[in-house]
């Protein structure tokens, strides 16, 4: 499973359950939703790029706090409201003439799989659906979504 990782050209990435706990935070004095997102996947998104990585998020639902994380780093490849993720990272690939195996994609529930069965290193957490743990050849992080599951990855790559 490690031998691909030099091959790795391409980190994408879920959003929720992933670079968040997967929580929503509602309050009954705010009436916005609230994320919760830890700087250890931050400073991971931060080393990937500084390291010629390139990131993807690839997100089932549309969030401004994504929109925020994209602006600070200045995200190209940014897909929102997103149903059918093996599609678009299928246009991602073909955008930068990437082979599937060149990518890494972290996921963690069902509308996830078809991405994770395809790329190169397929990535999920430990509280992920227990459908996308039984893929073949997924690597399960020790850290939990939200709590530098992201970042544990970027420091496999780097090593």
């Amino acid at each position: 499973m490690f031998d691909n990782l030099k091959k790795i050209k391409l980190i994408a990435t879920d959003f929720d359950g992933i670079i968040t706990d997967g929580f929503v935070y509602l309050s009954s004095e705010q009436t916005g939703e609230m994320k919760k997102v830890s700087f250890k996947d931050i400073m991971g998104m931060s080393l990937a790029l500084k390291n010629d990585y390139k990131i993807a998020i690839i997100s089932g639902e549309k969030n401004s706090i994504i929109d925020k994380i994209a602006d600070k780093f200045k995200l190209d490849d940014v897909h929102q409201g997103i149903k059918d993720k093996l599609s678009v990272l299928l246009s991602i690939a073909q955008k930068y003439s990437l082979s599937l195996d060149q990518i890494c994609f972290l996921g963690d529930d069902i509308n996830d799989i078809s991405a994770l069965e395809e790329v190169g290193f397929a990535v999920t957490i430990p509280d992920s659906n227990y459908k996308v743990k039984n893929i073949p050849n997924i690597y399960i992080t020790k850290a939990n979504g939200g709590n530098g599951a992201f970042r544990e990855i970027i420091d496999l790559l780097l090593d």
